[in-house]
């Protein structure tokens, strides 16, 4: 993970906001990004607009303003590939950038928290990139989805790079930014690990 984020931070540096804004949408809207690191990646682009990141992005409202329309426009897309393509797309067969078992997870979410999904699996890893998937496949309303895409794209989108803006300039932040942005990973990480916890718990519970 450590190598993956420091790859693509490193891109994000080069390549600035175009860099940024693609990663961003290929891990909201494309089936093959869910291996991207999103949510650190987000946290480090704040940082680089911040003066202790050295300015390497320009100023954070039009970093936060881009990695929000990037993650809306990449939901936006991942929903019409669900739709057009409908449940088939979920009978692949296993391969190297597509695995049964995160459909799995996705659906699994969507059908606890039901339309609320596309503003929560924002802040799950894996889940984020199958979810807009699902809901297209499911045939969600589109207006319905419409309306939590963008509550949630400004929210992941805007809110975690304001979030490494600020904590960037506070000292112990900055000089461990990377570790920083895993702890962020860790964290949000954090509800999908319980929820997993949970189903094994209540599956043992019922072998037993």
């Amino acid at each position: 993970m450590l190598g993956l984020l420091d790859f693509a931070n490193k891109w994000v540096e080069k390549g600035g906001l175009i860099v940024l804004a693609a990663i961003v949408f290929a891990e909201s809207g494309l089936l093959v990004g869910f291996f991207l690191p999103g949510d650190s990646l987000l946290f480090f682009g704040g940082f680089l607009s911040s003066s202790a990141g050295g300015h390497h992005l320009p100023a954070l409202p039009w970093v936060a303003l881009t990695c929000a329309v990037a993650a809306i426009v990449g939901d936006q897309v991942g929903y019409m590939i669900g739709h057009k393509l409908g449940p088939a797309l979920f009978k692949r067969e296993e391969s190297r950038f597509f695995h049964p078992d995160n459909v799995k997870k996705a659906e699994a979410f969507f059908a606890k928290h039901g339309s609320k999904t596309i503003i929560l699996a924002r802040f799950v890893p894996i889940v984020r990139t199958f979810v807009p998937t699902v809901a297209g496949a499911s045939k969600m309303h589109y207006r319905t989805f419409i309306t939590f895409n963008v509550i949630g794209g400004v929210l992941w989108g805007a809110g975690i790079t304001t979030l490494g803006y600020f904590m960037g300039e506070i000292d112990v932040v900055k000089n461990n930014i990377e570790l920083a942005a895993i702890a962020i990973v860790g964290i949000s990480v954090l509800p999908l690990a319980l929820e997993l916890m949970k189903h094994r718990k209540a599956a043992k519970t019922a072998a037993a």
